[in-house]
């Protein structure tokens, strides 16, 4: 399901959060882009994300004229359902069938690239290819297929990316929040500070370094592919939806010890970027089919998402595939994503939850622009 419609703007207020991340994260053009031309119109980036279960691409343009500094246009996406690591906690290793799939997806995203002129792009791997055994062999089939050359990331870096990609929808006066990213096979959680720079200085309009703000983060080694792997994911019964909730709440424990003595104020939220909670917001919105305009920055409250989490626990199998913001790709993860959002809800309780249809793929757009010196007003 794509869910970055083609013509969207974007304009964050925490772009100059990327300060810090042009300083820390090499630049480079990758393979297979270097001999894309330079668009009439300004230079083209594109991000791609290569997780353990999707294949997403974003390409865009400097902002447009009239655009917050901190925008950018939205030129092309795409989003296919790969499954790469499926069965890699079993085995170890990617399956034939799952690369198969993976390599017809990124020749697709490559065919993209050189029909937008693709100028910048980094192109992104994670928890699929960092933990199999044979992700070395598959980077060369990608490579050798597709022309791209792919950079398998650490744990850090996707959390630090994820954070920035959707930090700007925090609430700038909330004294803390818990961003999470939820991915097929891994979990990101982190603690984000208010920005010391909006302290006193309340319409002050730079941001804080972003690195300055993350005050601790956590990596959960599974995430919805891996977790329903391991408790099934098409008939879930309340004892097996609890099982899943109570392994998570364990593995969440060194983080909360991490942020015991965080400071919490009346307008602490949870921050959410993954699919398990875009579907949440869509079915609470009653949506027929996934609407991206409607969904990101979606405010809910704490009986909001409970009630749209025990709609879908409610569903057959059957239900959800036929759900238009699951689809029966996603219909036997979506349980397994609801109970990692239950798990952290639990530890840490809030009324307000914001939605975010935005993460790692805005957080490497933005880096590269911030490198580039795309910004050049208030900050970056």
């Amino acid at each position: 399901m794509d869910r970055a419609g083609g013509g969207a703007a974007y304009a964050d207020p925490a772009s100059s959060l990327l300060k810090e991340a042009a300083r820390r994260e090499p630049m480079g053009f990758s393979s297979g882009t270097e001999a894309f031309a330079v668009s009439r119109k300004g230079p083209v980036y594109a991000a791609l994300d290569l997780g353990t279960n999707n294949c997403r691409l974003l390409i865009a343009r400097q902002p447009a004229p009239g655009l917050d500094a901190a925008g950018f246009r939205i030129v092309d996406s795409f989003c296919r359902i790969v499954r790469l690591g499926e069965g890699v906690a079993r085995t170890g290793r990617l399956s034939e069938e799952a690369m198969a799939r993976t390599v017809a997806a990124l020749k697709v995203c490559g065919d993209r690239m050189q029909a937008r002129h693709v100028s910048r792009a980094r192109l992104i791997a994670t928890e699929a290819c960092r933990a199999a055994e044979n992700s070395a062999e598959f980077l060369d089939r990608v490579r050798e297929v597709t022309g791209l050359s792919l950079e398998i990331i650490d744990r850090e870096t996707e959390a630090f990316l994820a954070t920035a990609g959707c930090a700007g929808l925090a609430d700038p006066e909330a004294e803390g929040i818990v961003l999470f990213d939820i991915g097929g096979g891994s979990s990101e959680i982190v603690w984000l500070d208010r920005d010391p720079a909006k302290r006193g200085h309340r319409h002050r309009r730079e941001d804080g370094p972003l690195r300055e703000r993350v005050r601790a983060w956590e990596s959960m080694k599974f995430g919805v592919v891996t977790l329903a792997e391991r408790f099934g994911g098409e008939a879930v019964t309340d004892e097996t939806f609890d099982a899943m909730v109570a392994h998570v709440v364990e593995a969440l424990e060194p983080f909360v010890a991490q942020v015991r003595d965080a400071p919490r104020c009346p307008r602490f939220h949870l921050l959410g970027t993954s699919g398990t909670v875009t579907t949440i917001a869509g079915v609470f919105l009653a949506l027929q089919r996934y609407d991206r305009r409607r969904v990101d920055g979606l405010w809910m409250n704490g009986a909001e998402v409970s009630g749209a989490i025990q709609a879908l626990r409610a569903m057959s199998f059957a239900q959800r595939a036929a759900n238009g913001c699951i689809g029966p790709d996603r219909a036997d993860l979506v349980l397994a994503g609801c109970a990692i959002f239950e798990a952290i809800r639990r530890v840490f309780p809030s009324e307000r939850v914001r939605i975010a249809d935005r993460g790692l793929r805005e957080g490497i757009l933005m880096q590269m622009m911030a490198a580039d010196r795309i910004w050049s007003r208030d900050g970056l």
